[in-house]
């Protein structure tokens, strides 16, 4: 089947969600809705069905414009993309393919894309590109709360049983709205992580297009006297994955356990899902890794691939 790169305005938006959509792939980051309200535009490589023009594999490109050429980037809250099919062939990652698909990405002058968990790790030196292995955090959640709970970390399973006896045990409490979360974390964690306004408007555009699809789940824990927000987390449902998008605590917050209560309190709700992956969402710090790590949760890998071309004025040097 012919492999194409499409340009943004060539790409058929129907076609692209309907693969997105039947893909042996759970990739909800390359749906068409959360690119728009993430990145704007992309690119891709489309492998079409002859004679219907149906897609049967996609691999979005996010680009922008740069002086020095158009460049494909990793959007914001965006953690993996890659390469999404519908047939049972093995994703086209191995050396030769990527080796012509070289060809076709050398028309960007720099090239970062992160793949998704279950396309082929490359790991030949000779590729086109250079690979980074990372690492995400999985814990199924298809078997009861109970064994799940079982798995926590001893001392998880202490500090839940202490809130419980409390005199003013915390609670964990649903909402739709996702504002207080956000200002808390751009009261707390927003400066260190670099994020500027326009990474919070593209992330409210995001939250308008998850909750007008019934995507969302927002919890809350705040403090039981004066109702001050100590911790809140976004989660994603769709399809088999349930991805832990998006979470802040203020400093009493984690001094008191929020996170925690947030985290457990999502996985009793969801426990008994047949299929159901609670996908962590990060994992390369090593303090965050043992968080997640405590729930039982094991290390998934996926690859980064990146290059950089020369800008023309350098390409004479050898």
């Amino acid at each position: 089947m012919p492999t194409r790169l499409l340009r943004h305005h060539e790409i058929d938006l129907a076609a692209w969600d309907a693969c997105v959509g039947a893909a042996r792939q759970v990739v909800p980051y390359a749906c068409s809705w959360w690119l728009q309200a993430t990145a704007g535009r992309w690119d891709a490589l489309v492998e079409l069905e002859e004679g219907s023009g149906r897609y049967l594999s996609v691999w979005p490109l996010p680009v922008k414009r740069r002086p020095w050429g158009r460049e494909v980037y990793q959007p914001p809250f965006t953690q993996q993309l890659g390469w999404l099919t519908q047939t049972e062939a093995t994703p086209p990652l191995d050396a030769d393919e990527l080796a012509n698909l070289g060809v076709l990405l050398a028309r960007y002058s720099r090239f970062y894309t992160q793949l998704n968990d279950a396309n082929a790790l490359p790991s030949d030196a000779s590729l086109p590109v250079t690979c980074q292995h990372r690492h995400t955090y999985h814990l199924r959640l298809d078997g009861s709360y109970e064994a799940v709970r079982a798995a926590y970390a001893a001392d998880y399973r202490r500090r839940l049983r202490l809130n419980q006896a409390a005199g003013f045990p915390l609670q964990v409490t649903e909402t739709t709205n996702a504002e207080p979360l956000l200002r808390l974390f751009q009261q707390t964690k927003g400066p260190e992580a670099g994020l500027k306004t326009r990474h919070y408007i593209r992330m409210r555009r995001l939250v308008t297009a998850l909750g007008q699809r019934q995507l969302l789940d927002i919890r809350e824990v705040r403090e039981p006297q004066t109702g001050e927000l100590l911790a809140g987390a976004l989660f994603v449902r769709y399809r088999t994955r349930l991805v832990y998008l998006f979470a802040a605590a203020s400093g009493a917050g984690k001094k008191a356990g929020a996170p925690l209560l947030l985290l457990d309190a999502v996985i009793q709700h969801h426990a008994n899902t047949p299929e159901l992956v609670l996908d962590f969402e990060g994992g390369m710090i090593p303090s965050i890794a043992r968080f997640f790590a405590n729930f039982g949760a094991e290390p998934v890998s996926y690859a980064a691939l990146s290059f950089t071309q020369r800008p023309w004025y350098l390409k004479w040097m050898r």
